[in-house]
C-alpha cells in the first residue's frame, strides 16, 4: 500500500436482502409472487410479523407489527410459518459471495452486512453493481445496496432509497454518496433516520425545534454536548456524516438465550418449570456445539401488561451441563414468580462464557463420560430433531 491508499476515502458498500424471508418463501412456493403475504405467528394468538412483502407494504403491513391488525390493515392477507433452515441456507450463499470480493465483511444480521472495498482496484460503485446482479440474478434475492465512505452514511443511503419504494415490489435499490458530500446527503433527512437517535432523543431535538439532520449539524459540539452529555459529541459528529468505525469481521457471541411468548397467559407453574428445562436443554446444545462453558445463568419473564423483570446468579464454576443450569434457571425462577401469576413470555439464557474444557472430576462425577454422553444427545437431536431425546430433569 502506498501512501495515496493512505489518504483516500474508505469505500463501504451496505448490502441488505429485501425482505429475505419472504424471498426466500417465493423461492420454495412460487405462487406466493406479487400477493401480499406475511412470515410470522398466526393472527388468533400474538403473532407478530417477522418479515412481509412489498404488497403487503403498501397495504400497511409492517415488519414486528401483530399479526392480527396486520389482516385487519388487509384481510386478504396470507400468512406463511417461517423456515429458518431455509433462510439460514440462503444466508450463507449470499455470504459466501461477498467473501469471495474481501474478507473485509461484517455480517450484521442473516440478510444484511457491510462489505470494505477500498484496496480493491475497481471503485464500490463496479463492484456493488456486479455484486448485486448475481445475488439477484442467480440466487434469485433481491437486494439493495448503499455506498460511501463509511458505515454510518452507507446504511442510511440505503435506507432512504429502501424507503423510497411505493411499487409493491422489492426495490433493489442502489444509492452512491460521493466523498465529501456525506453532510449535504443527511441535511434534508429527518433526525430520526439518523444511527442513535432514538423517540426520546427525537422528542428532545423538537423541543429545541431541530427536525432535520441538517438542523442538527449547525449546533455547536459544545451545545449539544452540553444538552445531551457524551452522546451530543456523537451526535454531532454523525449529523455531518462523520463516522471512523471499522470493519468488524468477527462478532464475539455475548450471550446464548431462548425465550417464548404464551398465546395465552400461562399460569401453570408446571407449565412454566417444564418451558424453562427445555429451554436449558437447547441453550446447553448450542454450548457444547461451539465448545463453551458460561458462568451465569438469567431468566426473563414478562407479565400480562408488559412489565418484564430479569434475574441473574453466578455459578461457582463454568459449565455447560444441563441440569446444573436448568437447576440454577428454575430456582431463579422461584424466587420471583408466587404460585397462579399470569405468565406472558417466559425465557432463560446463559453469559460469561470460557472455551476451555470441562474439567475432570476426581471425586464426584465423570466428567469425560458425561462429556461424551453430551455430545452423543446433541447428535442425535441435530440429526432427529430436539424431541428426539433428553436428559433427565428432577422436577420439583
Amino acid at each position: 500500500m502506498n501512501q495515496s491508499d493512505l489518504t483516500k476515502p474508505r469505500q463501504i458498500i451496505h448490502l441488505d436482502l429485501d425482505a429475505f424471508y419472504c424471498a426466500v418463501e417465493e423461492q420454495r412456493d412460487p405462487s406466493l409472487r406479487g400477493l401480499p403475504f406475511a412470515v410470522g405467528g398466526h393472527p388468533e394468538g400474538r403473532g407478530v410479523v417477522s418479515s412481509c412483502s412489498y404488497a403487503a407494504r403498501v397495504r400497511g403491513v409492517r415488519s414486528a407489527m401483530p399479526t392480527a391488525r396486520a389482516v385487519r390493515l388487509c384481510p386478504e392477507l396470507k400468512i406463511v410459518s417461517s423456515h429458518f433452515d431455509l433462510y439460514r441456507e440462503a444466508s450463507r450463499k449470499v455470504m459466501r459471495r461477498v467473501r469471495a470480493i474481501t474478507p473485509l465483511v461484517e455480517q450484521i444480521s442473516v440478510d444484511e452486512a457491510f462489505i470494505d472495498v477500498s484496496g480493491l482496484p475497481e471503485d464500490a460503485e463496479t463492484i456493488g453493481r456486479r455484486l448485486q446482479a448475481e445475488i439477484r440474478d442467480e440466487l434469485g434475492l433481491p437486494n439493495s445496496l448503499g455506498i460511501a465512505s463509511n458505515k454510518l452514511v452507507a446504511k442510511t443511503a440505503n435506507d432512504v432509497s429502501k424507503a423510497a419504494a411505493k411499487s409493491g415490489q422489492p426495490p433493489n435499490a442502489l444509492t452512491v454518496v460521493p466523498p465529501g458530500k456525506e453532510a449535504e446527503f443527511l441535511a434534508p433527512l429527518p433526525v430520526e433516520m439518523l444511527w442513535g437517535v432514538g423517540p426520546k432523543t427525537a422528542e428532545k431535538l423538537a423541543q429545541m425545534e431541530v427536525q432535520t439532520v441538517g438542523q442538527l449539524a449547525a449546533i455547536p459540539d459544545f451545545q449539544l454536548a452540553k444538552r445531551f452529555g457524551k452522546i451530543g459529541w456523537s451526535l454531532a459528529r454523525r449529523a455531518r456524516g462523520i463516522d471512523k468505525r471499522a470493519i468488524v469481521t468477527e462478532r464475539e457471541a455475548k450471550s446464548i438465550s431462548k425465550e417464548m411468548t404464551f398465546a395465552k397467559d400461562v399460569s401453570d407453574g408446571e407449565i412454566l418449570r417444564e418451558r424453562l428445562r427445555r429451554q436449558a436443554e437447547r441453550v446447553t446444545k448450542r454450548l457444547r456445539r461451539h465448545g463453551l462453558t458460561a458462568r451465569t445463568v438469567k431468566i426473563k419473564l414478562r407479565w400480562p401488561d408488559f412489565t418484564t423483570l430479569t434475574r441473574q446468579s453466578t455459578l461457582g464454576e463454568p459449565t455447560a451441563d444441563e441440569q446444573v443450569i436448568a437447576q440454577a434457571a428454575l430456582k431463579l425462577f422461584e424466587q420471583v414468580w408466587a404460585r397462579g401469576r399470569a405468565v406472558r413470555l417466559i425465557g432463560m439464557g446463559v453469559s460469561g462464557f470460557t472455551n476451555i474444557p470441562l474439567q475432570l472430576g476426581l471425586w464426584d462425577r465423570d466428567w469425560e463420560k458425561e462429556r461424551r454422553l453430551q455430545e452423543a444427545i446433541t447428535h442425535l437431536q441435530e440429526r432427529f430433531g430436539d424431541e428426539a431425546l433428553g436428559r433427565g430433569l428432577m422436577k420439583e
